[in-house]
């Protein structure tokens, strides 16, 4: 593995050993958002997403199917629930607004990549189209797509992620608490965190 000589350093060796996209790898790739991708992303529940800055960030997003909002053929919406404050990708957009979201569907093998640039907005008028629980996000991202186009299902179905018989007990790893109260060797209360955990989850939802 220290080898520097097994290490790939440029584009054409990449190529000499994967070959060019062709086929459905190409065709399906587009700069707006096609009205089949945009029922992949109703019908989604969860994202990631993607930002560069200082970092490379990635996040979890997730609400009930339809949360992200087509706006048009070449925007997205995206509200910002309430979190850990620690905004990481918010503070890459600031800096850099290049983005990627990639759309998971339960039970469903394939994902959507999109790919653009985005804006965080405290539009009151738009926060209000976002309102769950009486509670507005803090902010909405306006996405404005370059490039869309599906991933196929190899990976899905390698990891095999939406199959129940591969689901992992949350008790069988460690929990926040022990997490934090290891990583800080004993000054934060592991337990005491794990209690109030599920009430604070629901309290705090948006």
């Amino acid at each position: 593995m220290d080898n520097p000589d097994h290490i790939i350093r440029d584009v054409a060796s990449l190529r000499a050993i994967y070959g060019e996209p062709a086929g459905a790898a190409v065709s399906k790739e587009v700069d707006h958002l096609h009205p089949h991708y945009q029922a992949l992303i109703r019908a989604s529940p969860f994202c990631v997403l993607a930002s560069v800055g200082e970092t490379v960030e990635i996040t979890p997003r997730g609400d009930a199917p339809g949360f992200v909002e087509i706006a048009d053929a070449h925007t997205l919406l995206l509200p910002d629930r309430r979190g850990n404050n620690r905004i990481d990708n918010l503070r890459n957009i600031i800096r850099d607004p290049r983005v990627t979201l990639l759309f998971l569907i339960p039970g469903v093998g394939e994902t959507l990549r999109v790919i653009g640039r985005a804006e965080i907005s405290v539009d009151p008028a738009l926060l209000a189209r976002f309102v769950v629980n009486n509670q507005l996000p803090r902010s909405v991202l306006v996405v404005h797509v370059d490039t869309c186009f599906f991933q196929c299902a190899k990976s899905v179905m390698r990891s095999k992620l939406w199959d129940p018989a591969m689901q992992i007990a949350r008790t069988s790893l460690p929990s926040n608490g022990r997490i934090l109260e290891d990583i800080t060797k004993g000054e934060f209360d592991g337990a005491a965190y794990d209690k109030i955990a599920p009430q604070r989850l629901r309290d705090t939802m948006y």
